[in-house]
């Protein structure tokens, strides 16, 4: 009840409270749609409630603000209606339509109680961005722009975007390691969240990665599985799709699902829907490329047979060819050759049959010739030999008598003989002295007389300007 206080009436505050409460009873007594942006879901796992901050927007300003209340029960009806209808959970920063009750609590204040929310309304929005991602790409000229990437001949080195524990990506290395041609991969995990908010920024983080090392990889290939269709909306991202539409890689999209396809797969160089089609589609370009080699193989060891076998044949041909005409010539020159010695046997029988006689009395004559030669030879030697005697002693006396007078002189020229004659040799360093300019002041020498050695130091030198030995060094 209200109090007086000097000639004021004074309510209590939960007098006032409970006031605004009927009233707001009384006035919204039944739900109504509104439509807002749900900023933030704010869903609390250990209660299963949320309560969702709802704003109002114009030219990027909030130009309203209220805060409300969905309770676990209505939750888990209306985000089962979201994953049927959008295949996305309800989460933030969508735009929503929704019933609606306006409630006060004492404590809590002024809230909106959601008892259910339009799919249908957020389809029809998420739609709308997908679309104007679409026209924005195309008005940049960046929607087919990977498409016209060149595609490697061999895709070997791959670049894998996913979640290192998804069984999509088990899946593409099972199919890619385990091919039965054995075509070898080599791959590199760039682990990433692949759904919800948190997905857009997550995959560009990793294609910038990727970026910095893309001469390591001939393709990028992102893969998803087991999520079916729930939470793709994050590739109708134009930040992401014109990273992918951008990127200096081929990008190859295997997320997982058959309906609907999103911004992200339409500007990505290739969209084989699963992983498992993706790692096929890999493999069917090492097929593009080994079959026709390998009929070029089989095609070339076709002809290089049957142009072994048409050599050999021409080769037997010809050896029987030339077997046969050898066998006929050996044949012929054989029967000449027989034919040849019995015609010289016979005339060398006849010819030293009809020369005989001449041949005894050549022999006869030759002896006789040969003996007379001896006997004058063997004088003439005997003659020669008395006269080699003569000219050996008189040669030997006469050259005696040379290597005496030679012996003389050489005891002349001895240098000891030559030394007791009063000369005498110097030395430097063990070097005879030939030259004064072989020799500087101070310098110390030896010089070697008959019968002793002197050492000297040279107090200074001069060039000798006559013949005089007294004018020399």
């Amino acid at each position: 009840m209200p109090e007086k206080f000097n000639d004021r009436v004074v309510f209590s505050l939960s007098e006032v409270a409970q006031s605004v409460q009927k009233t707001l009873l009384q006035r919204y007594s039944s739900t109504f749609w509104v439509k807002a942006e749900m900023n933030k879901l704010n869903y609390y796992h250990y209660s299963g409630h949320c309560y969702p901050e709802l704003v109002e927007k114009k030219d990027g300003k909030i130009i309203a603000q209220f805060k409300s209340t969905l309770w676990k029960d209505d939750y888990e009806t209306i985000n089962n209606n979201f994953l049927h209808i959008l295949k996305e959970p309800l989460k933030d920063s969508i735009k929503i339509l929704f019933s609606a009750k306006i409630t006060y609590d004492a404590v809590y204040g002024l809230s909106l109680r959601i008892t259910d929310i339009d799919p249908s309304f957020t389809l029809g929005d998420l739609e709308r961005e997908k679309q104007e991602t679409i026209a924005r790409l195309r008005t940049e000229n960046l929607f087919t722009l990977n498409k016209q990437q060149t595609f490697p001949l061999l895709p070997q080195r791959i670049a894998v975007i996913s979640v290192e524990t998804s069984k999509g990506y088990a899946d593409f290395l099972k199919i890619c390691s385990q091919n039965p041609w054995g075509y070898a991969f080599f791959h590199f995990l760039f682990p990433s969240l692949l759904q919800g908010e948190k997905a857009v920024d997550s995959i560009i983080n990793q294609l910038s990665r990727i970026r910095r090392v893309k001469h390591h990889f001939d393709v990028v290939v992102i893969v998803r599985g087991g999520g079916g269709d729930v939470g793709l909306s994050c590739y109708n991202n134009y930040k992401l799709a014109r990273e992918i539409a951008c990127f200096p890689l081929p990008v190859i999209t295997g997320i997982g699902h058959a309906t609907n396809e999103t911004v992200v797969e339409m500007v990505a160089y290739r969209n084989l829907i699963t992983p498992t089609k993706s790692a096929e589609f890999l493999i069917q370009a090492f097929h593009n490329f080994s079959v026709p080699v390998n009929k070029a193989t089989d095609t070339i060891k076709q002809f290089a047979l049957g142009f072994i076998n048409e050599q050999k044949y021409k080769w037997l041909h010809t050896s029987r060819y030339l077997r046969s005409v050898a066998i006929n010539a050996l044949q012929t020159h054989h029967t000449f050759i027989g034919n040849f010695r019995q015609t010289i046997t016979m005339r060398s029988i006849f010819y030293i049959s009809n020369n005989k006689s001449q041949l005894i009395q050549y022999g006869q004559s030759v002896f006789k010739g040969t003996k007379n030669t001896l006997l004058n030879s063997s004088k003439f030697i005997g003659l020669t030999l008395t006269s080699l005697k003569k000219s050996h002693i008189n040669f030997h006396l006469s050259h005696q008598n040379a290597l005496l007078s030679i012996q003389k002189h050489i005891n002349a020229l001895d240098p000891v003989n030559v030394l007791k004659r009063g000369y005498s040799i110097s030395y430097y360093k063990g070097k005879i002295i030939r030259k004064y300019t072989d020799l500087k002041k101070d310098d110390t020498i030896t010089t070697v007389l008959y019968d002793g050695t002197l050492k000297s130091k040279i107090i200074s030198t001069q060039k000798s300007h006559t013949n005089d030995p007294e004018n020399k060094l």
